[in-house]
């Protein structure tokens, strides 16, 4: 099942407190960015975002979003702008901080 463009303008609207998020849509499904980083996405109407150290403190429930991928957490409270925004914020963080630690491993 793929997502509705209604629930994706829904959780577009919903994450409206953030500056700088886009969306790609993907075969039927959207990948989710803020400010060009990925931290998640919408499947089968459901926000899922990537798991990190600084997220797990929501206990927010594990969910696929699709066969064979990662784990991911459910975002249950989509109507709730500002965890919303505050959920997306933490995961970036632990995010952005993966990407210094790699890039400065690899010499970039």
């Amino acid at each position: 099942m793929a997502t509705s463009k209604d629930y994706r303008d829904f959780i577009i609207e919903q994450l409206g407190l953030l500056d700088s998020i886009t969306y790609k849509p993907m075969m039927g499904e959207y990948l989710l960015y803020y400010n060009g980083l990925l931290f998640g996405g919408i499947y089968d109407d459901r926000l899922l975002v990537k798991k990190v150290d600084s997220n797990k403190k929501y206990n927010m429930p594990e969910s696929i979003p699709y066969e064979n991928a990662k784990s991911m957490y459910l975002v249950t409270d989509v109507d709730k702008q500002e965890k919303l925004k505050n959920i997306v914020l933490d995961t970036c963080k632990s995010l952005k901080n993966k990407t210094i630690i790699v890039r400065n491993r690899c010499g970039g």
